[in-house]
């Protein structure tokens, strides 16, 4: 009988252990970034007890901005008034008091309805009303038509309400250990619980992600912009009102380290394609015309077009054809260039795609498979005597996961900041095929043979199992289905594409086709499958065309419904 795993339980303090440790690893590695008031939080924390150090961090690791002392209940504190006595006293957290008006709504967003309805300073005409009202208007009505002091003194008379200080000082030693915004402290958790299994670094072979503080603060900025637009655009704001804000930060923004474009760019085509669907064409030209990168110009040869500029779109697509970012600019300059020629004519220009998916072979699909269309081929395949397995992108990422695993996590090559990190902080920039070139094609060229590259991606697999890699999916297929691909096709073909993916990690890991179909005799092709309303992308396109350009047997087939 299988036994049941062991549960892992964390030590009563874990929380506290994970943020000296944390504040130790961003005062080693980037203490001389630091500025005076990170440098005296980190201090001034250290100074305090134990006990006002747990719950200051439980506080930290909270979401909200005011907490009810009454209603905390922290078994491991052993002396829970005299931490927050201790906190208060040191100015690490503060009560709630009048000057709290500005987070109005987040004060009393911390009680219930019927909490509100008992402790406002309300008359009592006022309450009936309000209780057949959602919170959301007692809110509304409490900061529009109460004194926020009587508010203040009514909530406060029966129980204490604070507010930890430091948040700035704390979002940026976070924001230094993860690199990102997203990452927090539950990943030390889900590692200690067993829930992730991360690579395991050499601690000294770890290097700082900031080099200055300059490009830490526009980074951060990016990404708390980004968080302001999102807020902003899933708010009631005007469209109008949301691009006036973006230009003027835009133009009160410094200029930005190169860490930082990236998500500049990201940024800008997210306020460009909001303003594109709230039927602002304009405002969203405007807001492209910030960054070369992709989408930004497609998009703004579309709007060139559409506005009747057309020797500007047709300029602009002769610059991306020139120096494509991706498949998708590749087939775009061309075709639009095309469209913008052919405007008018009665015989209208075909993308390269729809030329390419027209001219596939067809079958007929019983109409039972319309919601699974690549199980209907499948099952096609399988009833003419071959076999057949879904592939699509997630095997040939797993193939590139497992070939280069250890280049992939190289701590040498400066990629790796931190020991919760899941990808090389360079992973989907061009910089990953830069920097480890010459690593990529050595371990290809000592793969000589299909024996090769079987006994390497079994010994990863197996030695790797479980760990966390972005491009692997672990499961007993992925290793099956590789080693078969292996099997079908040649070393070199399967270095090319192994190179291919590496020059853009982001873009060539997808598009691939849906399955894969062989025989006992050795006969295969990767089959991209197309239902009568589907359309075939520019980075699938891209995968056919350099699939015939290797010599990989691939096709589309296109999908007939029968009775």
């Amino acid at each position: 009988m299988a036994t049941r795993p062991q549960q892992i339980e964390l030590p009563p303090k874990y929380y506290l252990d994970y943020f000296r440790y944390l504040t130790g690893f961003v005062r080693r590695m980037y203490g001389h970034l630091l500025n005076e008031a990170e440098q005296e939080f980190i201090r001034r924390f250290d100074e305090l007890t134990e006990d006002a150090q747990c719950l200051y961090v439980r506080f930290s690791n909270r979401r909200g901005t005011f907490f009810r002392v009454q209603k905390l209940q922290y078994k491991e504190i052993d002396d829970l008034p005299a931490a927050v006595g201790e906190l208060l006293i040191n100015g690490f957290i503060e009560r709630l008091n009048p000057h709290h008006e500005v987070l109005g709504d987040e004060v009393l967003n911390t009680f219930t309805k019927p909490e509100l309805l008992e402790l406002l300073p309300l008359e009592p005409e006022e309450v009936k009303p309000l209780g057949k009202a959602k919170k959301e208007n007692i809110v509304r009505y409490a900061l529009h038509e109460l004194d926020f002091a009587r508010i203040v003194e009514s909530l406060t008379r029966l129980e204490t309400v604070v507010k930890p200080h430091f948040d700035a000082e704390v979002m940026m030693l976070k924001y230094l250990f993860f690199g990102n915004r997203s990452g927090d402290m539950t990943e030390f958790v889900i590692r200690d619980l067993g829930m992730v299994t991360f690579e395991r670094y050499d601690e000294a072979k770890l290097t700082a992600r900031f080099v200055n503080r300059k490009e830490v603060e526009d980074k951060l900025l990016i990404s708390l912009t980004n968080e302001e637009f999102h807020e902003l655009r899933d708010s009631v704001t005007p469209p109008e009102d949301v691009f006036n804000w973006f230009m003027n930060w835009d133009e009160t923004r410094p200029e930005l380290s190169e860490i930082a474009k990236p998500g500049y760019a990201k940024l800008v085509a997210h306020v460009g394609g909001f303003l594109e669907r709230q039927k602002m064409p304009e405002q969203a030209m405007q807001v492209y015309s910030l960054t070369d990168r992709v989408p930004a110009r497609e998009r703004r040869a579309r709007l060139l077009f559409r506005s009747g500029l057309t020797e500007e779109a047709l300029a602009l697509c002769d610059e991306i054809a020139l120096n494509p970012q991706n498949a998708d600019e590749r087939y775009f300059a061309n075709d639009f260039r095309e469209k913008i020629l052919s405007a008018g004519e009665k015989k209208r220009s075909r993308k390269a795609t729809t030329r390419f998916l027209s001219d596939a072979e067809s079958v007929g699909i019983p109409a039972i498979y319309r919601h699974h269309v690549e199980a209907g081929v499948m099952n096609h395949f399988l009833e003419t005597g071959w076999e057949a397995s879904f592939t699509e992108n997630y095997p040939w990422r797993g193939l590139f996961g497992l070939v280069f695993w250890d280049i992939i996590y190289d701590a040498n090559v400066q990629a790796i900041h931190h020991p919760l990190q899941r990808t090389p902080s360079d992973f989907y920039l061009p910089d990953f095929y830069v920097k480890r070139e010459e690593l990529l094609k050595k371990r290809l060229a000592d793969l000589k043979t299909r024996d090769d590259w079987k006994k390497h991606i079994e010994t990863v697999f197996f030695e790797k199992y479980g760990i966390t890699n972005v491009l692997v999916d672990w499961n007993e297929e992925l290793l099956s289905l590789n080693l078969q691909m292996v099997a079908l096709l040649e070393p070199a073909q399967l270095g090319l594409i192994m190179l291919e993916i590496s020059r853009n990690l982001r873009e060539n890991t997808r598009g691939f086709p849906d399955l894969l179909i062989w025989n006992e005799q050795g006969a295969y092709e990767f089959v991209e499958v197309k239902s009568p309303t589907d359309h075939l992308g520019a980075q699938q396109l891209h995968w056919l065309e350099f699939f015939q350009l290797i010599g990989v047997r691939s096709r589309v087939l296109r999908v007939i419904w029968t009775a």
